[in-house]
């Protein structure tokens, strides 16, 4: 478990697992209406299935992320074509933003692959189907789903697709009653057993005050996803310059555009910004950018670009356990690893090759086979040191008879929340400096004292 999120999230689905509460999440007892309660289900319903304390987090989401991919494949197949999909799911699938997530225990891939599974069904309603309402419903209850995961922002996202079918108002009504027969009784049933309290730190604090105050230190300006999202699509990046007015012929594809533009918006507005926050924005932009390719007449320089930075993965696998203990500002970057940029080259002469032997599919699967061997290569690298470095494991793993009767005396917040989790209970402050065993933060090493 990495950083604060992950450890307090599957703290909290480890307790619902082992109290039978599954209405309030609590976190060491205490109530905590951060998140709705898809992730902490998840977790709990891992953890009554046996997996341990790492598995049961984190499986979850994997598998919900895969799942995603495959259902994203059959409708980019069903609606534009077997080369499509082929493209677009690649894209997705490779990109850095969507490999990091799909292993991280925290919420925006539940939002993601739920939402994002109710705004393509939504494509289907906007011509005539023999299955409008049954296609209607599912739309409602993975939207509903999507509300379980992360609040009320997806019905914000909902906005444009809502007016869009506008004039097809008893579909609508039929998405908005399916939505709430999936949501409404968590919301009810916590509402009731909580009251005020529930209200006031979920919709108003968590909601509202984190889309327009400084109050949760994560404020970013204005442009902060532009490079955020460019380096989520990494590396096919270079791929959005085949964007081309064509697209927008289409009206499904025209509304995915609309929509990313508003989502994109809608995000950069708010005053505090997370990385994960825009996740939800790459199936679509994976779709424009995979049907792009394959609509495009040449695309030699786009698919070489993307095989060439494949040779700056190492260099990022390689930072990575700095930026998250310092952050990325503060990280020192490593020597330029020639042999890896050679790879790049290579990678992208072979995507020039079948290029200009007029095969784009064995130039796209070149790159992404190719991606795929670096990146299984920097994971089994940098995993490894992100446990040394970063996550708590390790030392409670070689002192956890210690640290069960020690205190904290500075140590960071992920420290905290990561030693808590692998004890299964909270570890009390240093009130006295003479006590001891005691766990002491120095920069982010921990140091035990007897």
């Amino acid at each position: 478990m990495l950083g604060p999120d992950e450890p307090r999230y599957a703290a909290i689905g480890r307790e619902m697992a082992s109290s039978g509460d599954w209405v309030t999440p609590r976190l060491w007892g205490s109530a905590w209406f951060e998140k709705p309660p898809l992730l902490y289900w998840m977790t709990a319903a891992a953890t009554k299935a046996g997996f341990n304390a790492d598995a049961a987090p984190r499986f979850p989401v994997a598998l919900l992320g895969f799942g995603f991919l495959i259902f994203f494949f059959w409708f980019v197949h069903r609606e534009f074509g077997p080369t499509e999909a082929l493209y677009s799911t690649s894209i997705l699938g490779t990109s850095a933003g969507w490999l990091a997530y799909s292993v991280v225990a925290v919420t925006d891939i539940p939002l993601c692959a739920t939402f994002c599974a109710a705004l393509l069904l939504t494509l289907l309603l906007l011509g005539e189907q023999r299955h409008a309402v049954a296609i209607a419903a599912a739309c409602g209850a993975l939207l509903g789903l999507a509300v379980l995961a992360k609040g009320l922002v997806p019905l914000v996202l909902f906005a444009p697709v809502a007016i869009a079918l506008r004039s097809r108002w008893r579909l609508l009504l039929v998405i908005g009653a399916a939505c709430l027969i999936v949501a409404g009784p968590w919301y009810t049933l916590v509402t009731m057993r909580n009251g005020r309290a529930f209200i006031d730190e979920f919709i108003w604090k968590h909601h509202f005050q984190r889309f327009n105050s400084d109050a949760l230190q994560h404020v970013r300006p204005f442009w902060f996803y532009i490079p955020v999202l460019l380096g989520a699509v990494f590396p096919w990046a270079p791929l959005l310059l085949l964007a081309r007015p064509k697209i927008m012929l289409d009206r499904r594809l025209k509304l995915l555009a609309i929509w990313t533009a508003y989502a994109l918006v809608f995000f950069s507005a708010s005053r505090n910004k997370l990385p994960g926050y825009v996740l939800p924005l790459l199936p679509a932009i994976a779709l424009l950018m995979g049907i792009g390719l394959a609509w495009a007449r040449r695309t030699r320089s786009p698919l070489a670009l993307a095989g060439l930075l494949i040779g700056a993965v190492p260099i990022g696998a390689s930072i990575l356990p700095q930026a998250l203990n310092v952050g990325l500002s503060r990280s020192t970057f490593p020597e330029v690893q020639w042999v890896w940029l050679g790879a790049g080259v290579a990678v992208a002469c072979a995507a020039l090759y079948f290029e200009f032997q007029t095969r784009r599919s064995d130039a796209l699967l070149i790159v992404a086979f190719s991606l795929g061997i670096v990146l299984f290569k920097a994971k089994t690298n940098v995993m490894p040191m992100l446990d040394r470095h970063v996550s708590a494991r390790p030392f409670y793993r070689q002192h956890g008879a210690w640290i069960d009767e020690a205190c904290l005396q500075d140590v960071n917040r992920d420290a905290v929340y990561g030693l808590q989790y692998y004890a299964g209970r909270t570890l009390p402050l240093c009130e006295d400096p003479k006590h001891t065993p005691k766990v002491v933060g120095v920069g982010h090493r921990l140091l035990l004292v007897h």
